[in-house]
């Protein structure tokens, strides 16, 4: 898988229902690809709606393309959340799931580098693949993201 670097917030072009709960999205950028649904639609008591599949099939592209929605039951998924999911679902190395990680948390390099107490060049190069991500990066990564989940609860 390519890496994905960028950190722009990304505008869907199209989303389709496709089988057992995916979506086919793809963006203004030309990427794109399939979101499983599933676990989330049966896991989150927010989209227990689409657990219908006639309910789920009812996607459509929101106003400017920064969400995926479902008009009738008032449910959206952000454009941000939905390219994160596909990444993730399709990450395969740990420069893959770093650039996850920054993106389902909203932190640029700048950002990620103050909280993690790295500098931006080792971040970049981490994202890149071009340096190996040591453990102790991906587990503070992991305590950051659960320090933010005990604040936010």
């Amino acid at each position: 898988m390519a890496h994905a670097t960028r950190i722009t917030r990304p505008r869907l072009a199209t989303v389709t229902p496709a089988a057992d709960y995916c979506l086919n999205i793809s963006f203004v950028d030309g990427s794109g690809g399939i979101v499983n649904m599933k676990d989330f639609v049966f896991s989150l008591p927010g989209l227990a709606p689409l657990r219908d599949p006639v309910a789920f099939s009812g996607v459509v592209l929101g106003e400017y393309g920064w969400e995926a929605e479902w008009p009738q039951l008032d449910i959206q998924i952000g454009a941000d959340t939905l390219f994160a999911d596909m990444l993730d679902q399709r990450s395969e190395t740990p420069a893959d799931r770093f650039t996850v990680w920054r993106i389902r948390n909203n932190l640029s390099l700048s950002a990620a580098s103050r909280e993690l107490g790295v500098t931006v060049r080792t971040l970049s190069a981490y994202g890149s693949g071009a340096r190996p991500i040591p453990r102790t990066v991906q587990l503070a990564c992991i305590g950051w993201e659960e320090e933010l989940r005990r604040k936010t609860a």
